[in-house]
């Protein structure tokens, strides 16, 4: 590992062995279970390991799905990459390219024709400060 590579995963949160089953080895959570599921305040979704700004909850919708839906992202926040069965597209955080979930686009829940389907344990809330 260079010492870039090291200096930037030093600033990586500790993760907890589930966290690191679905954010570093891919896994997911059980649907309806997460706590970000029906979440409804106002303010931005980041990535749990690194603290990049993801998602806005502006983008959170309900798709009864069993996990956060979001149909868009903030600006070159998510990386899209085909998933190893070649049936799904994966969506990981550009910064530190820890798995959040899957994208799922033609399905018709909202006007921008997509969905990303994310695992809460892959997020962290930064509530809207009031002003």
């Amino acid at each position: 590992m260079t010492t870039e590579a090291q200096d930037k995963s030093q600033s990586y949160r500790k993760l907890s062995d589930f966290e690191k089953y679905v954010i570093i080895d891919k896994g997911t959570e059980r649907p309806f279970t997460g706590t970000y599921y029906k979440h409804k305040e106002k303010g931005t979704y980041a990535c749990k390991q690194c603290g990049a700004h993801l998602y806005k909850s502006t983008d959170k919708f309900d798709s009864d799905c069993g996990w956060p839906s979001f149909d868009d992202e903030i600006k070159g926040a998510v990386l899209r990459v085909p998933d190893k069965d070649g049936r799904r597209t994966e969506i990981i955080c550009t910064n530190c390219k820890g798995h959040l979930g899957h994208v799922f686009t033609g399905e018709g829940f909202t006007s921008k024709n997509t969905r990303h389907c994310v695992n809460s344990v892959s997020l962290v809330f930064i509530p809207e400060t009031k002003k």
